[in-house]
């Protein structure tokens, strides 16, 4: 049995993460694969407990060190919980938030040393890294509109202030500039349906899937 892809989504805060992994879920199901969707933190019983510790409360709840040591104990059970069981049964999984959210807002957000978070993931993830990142990128004054549109208790990091957030998007962007093999970044402005399209297409594209027309 061929091993699933792994695909993760990125973006700041209200950048459409969850419209579009359903959109691509839909899509790969629709060629006959077996897909998943998942979220980080989260995706397993034990890192959906520590994400409610995460994402809500009082912005200042946590240091950043230890905000990044809850989410690399998280992704740790989620991957061997969740995601590599799925791809060895040759499941694509689609992951709203990897190891580059950990990079832009603990790293660029909230200034800690990128090389030490070089070494929590070669601790946490040895090599694995995601087959394609897919970023949604849009200015900051959109996603935070979006987001705090929305009603939900998962506020923590959408109360930071704006800088906190340009930092994000910036090191988002450095990222996909620094690896362009295996990110593709998206135009978050437009509308839902034309991101939808260029994703699919770019999906489609990277790893070689025909449409039968």
């Amino acid at each position: 049995m061929e091993q699933g892809r792994f695909i993760s989504i990125e973006g700041g805060e209200g950048a459409g993460k969850s419209t579009q992994i359903q959109a691509l879920s839909q899509k790969l199901d629709s060629l006959g694969l077996a897909v998943k969707c998942t979220r980080e933190p989260g995706g397993s019983a034990g890192a959906e407990e520590i994400r409610r510790l995460l994402v809500e409360g009082l912005a200042g709840r946590w240091d950043a060190t230890s905000e990044a040591l809850l989410v690399l104990a998280a992704r740790r059970d989620h991957l061997t919980k969740t995601v590599w069981p799925a791809m060895e049964e040759g499941t694509w999984v689609i992951c709203d938030r990897f190891l580059d959210s950990t990079y832009a807002y603990q790293g660029y957000g909230h200034g800690l040393p990128l090389d030490s978070l070089d070494q929590l993931h070669a601790f946490t993830l040895g090599a694995f890294r995601p087959d394609l990142t897919i970023l949604i990128d849009l200015p900051i004054e959109d996603g935070l509109r979006r987001a705090h549109s929305r009603q939900d208790r998962e506020t923590r990091f959408e109360s930071l202030e704006r800088a906190f957030h340009e930092r994000v998007r910036h090191g988002f962007l450095e990222r996909a500039q620094q690896d362009p093999a295996r990110f593709i970044v998206l135009d978050g402005s437009q509308s839902l349906e034309q991101v939808s399209d260029q994703m699919i297409q770019a999906v489609l594209s990277r790893f070689e899937l025909f449409v039968e027309e």
